[in-house]
């Protein structure tokens, strides 16, 4: 899996622009490759496109909520439709939500509660690869 350079392909979705924006820059330095999407609708285009071309993506991050649109809790479903083996995480700022809490039971493989940071970032990255 991953790219022809032997970088980690990461998605994350994001509907914040800077949250996105700086995530990318953390999965860069710990070498990783990623892109930036903004909506669940986004998220599930691109993965399936990447799916189909035999370039998955090795993780996800998806942000629990989209305010006016698919969050990740939504998204989650059509993602592993696609792929059954896709590794998810959830990602947000409200810790006692109950996805949040119990994230397994909505599919997704780990945690990364916002603010994150490089290291939790890496950890939970390393977690589920």
């Amino acid at each position: 899996m991953g790219s022809a350079e032997g970088k980690k392909k990461v998605l994350v979705m994001d509907d914040e622009t800077m949250i996105g924006e700086i995530a990318c820059q953390m999965l860069s330095f710990i070498g990783c490759q990623s892109l930036h999407v903004t909506s669940g609708e986004e998220a599930i285009a691109v993965y399936r496109q990447h799916f189909e071309q035999g370039e998955p993506f090795d993780v996800v991050i998806m942000d629990l909520t989209i305010p006016g649109g698919m969050g990740g809790s939504e998204a989650i479903v059509e993602i592993l439709a696609i792929d059954p083996q896709a590794r998810v995480l959830v990602s947000s700022g409200y810790s006692n939500d109950p996805i949040m809490m119990n994230f397994s039971e909505y599919g997704f493989l780990g945690v990364i509660e916002k603010p994150f940071d490089m290291h939790s970032l890496q950890a939970a990255i390393e977690a589920v690869l």
